[in-house]
């Protein structure tokens, strides 16, 4: 993608380039995967996170400013990381975690394909980008959630919690700490908040608050509803799932800086499932980036310095 300073947009075109470049990649990788999706949907998945405008009358698609265009890779990290391989190609940018689940699951079932994966992936260490494993699926396991919590009560590193709801809409987070039973949030600022259809985006911890992860199981005091959620505050969470895994809700979100993930802000689960996110190195506990909001935006800054989204005055 060509960016020409003196015009001062980016347009549809740009952006479809960039995308069907980087997809072609991930195409290119074998996945564990049998359910393929077709281009223009997966484009439109990323486009969709995209204020496009046609009010610049100097361009004759939809187009968006530099300042709308930075605010779309802060959105898509994993757009940012490959636009950053660009002038340092030490990576393709499209790295795809291995998907693996039981052979008796249907790949059809299984929400997280690999479009999906490289997106969320973008947000992530590169040591966190080797297997994910599947741990619970509702349309194997059923909806329960003592199901869901034995499933990955083995599992002690990072998890991928991905929904989706009767809406059609499929959202999730990323949790780095294990679900555990809490009266109170907890976690750290690596996790994060995700969409992947109709749109996609990620919406990383602003600072704003420590209400990261929410665990709550057999509390009897309204105060302390029970389920599984992030951020926001109890009552109120930015996604939360009940304990019956029958119902939940989803606002906007301080924590986050992000918006409600569904069409409603009551959603009704129709499939969830579980990732176990692998760790490649061993000594991660010593090397991984602390959870500070200034360490984990060291990386973001240098990619974002590389390919011109951000200067000295930010």
């Amino acid at each position: 993608m060509v960016v020409n300073t003196s015009v001062k947009s980016i347009c549809r075109s740009d952006l479809e380039a960039v995308l069907t470049a980087v997809l072609r990649n991930i195409s290119s990788h074998e996945s564990h995967q049998s359910e393929p999706s077709s281009d223009r949907e997966v484009l439109d998945i990323f486009l969709n996170a995209a204020n496009l405008t046609t009010d610049d009358t100097k361009c004759a698609e939809s187009c968006m400013s530099f300042e709308e265009f930075r605010s779309w890779c802060a959105r898509l990290p994993s757009v940012r990381k490959f636009l950053g391989t660009l002038l340092s190609p030490r990576d393709s940018g499209s790295e795809v975690p291995m998907l693996v689940y039981p052979e008796n699951i249907d790949p059809a079932v299984i929400l997280l394909r690999k479009e999906y994966a490289w997106h969320i992936g973008g947000a992530l260490p590169q040591d966190e980008l080797h297997e994910w494993r599947l741990l619970y699926h509702s349309t194997v396991h059923g909806l329960s959630f003592s199901t869901f919590l034995g499933n990955i009560s083995n599992d002690k590193g990072p998890t991928l919690l991905v929904i989706k709801d009767k809406e059609g809409y499929i959202y999730g987070g990323y949790a780095s700490q294990p679900w555990e039973k809490h009266a109170d949030f907890y976690g750290d600022m690596k996790s994060f908040l995700f969409q992947l259809y109709p749109k996609a985006s990620v919406y990383r911890p602003t600072g704003a608050n420590s209400n990261l992860q929410w665990c709550a199981i057999h509390f009897s005091s309204e105060s302390i509803p029970n389920g599984i959620g992030f951020g926001g505050r109890a009552h109120h969470f930015g996604l939360f799932i009940s304990a019956n895994f029958d119902q939940g809700h989803t606002f906007t979100c301080t924590t986050f800086g992000s918006p409600s993930l569904s069409k409603t802000h009551q959603i009704y689960p129709e499939v969830i499932e579980c990732w176990g996110v692998a760790i490649k190195r061993a000594q991660d506990n010593q090397d991984r980036l602390q959870g500070t909001v200034l360490e984990r935006f060291k990386e973001d800054r240098h990619m974002l310095n590389m390919v011109g989204l951000a200067n000295s005055s930010e």
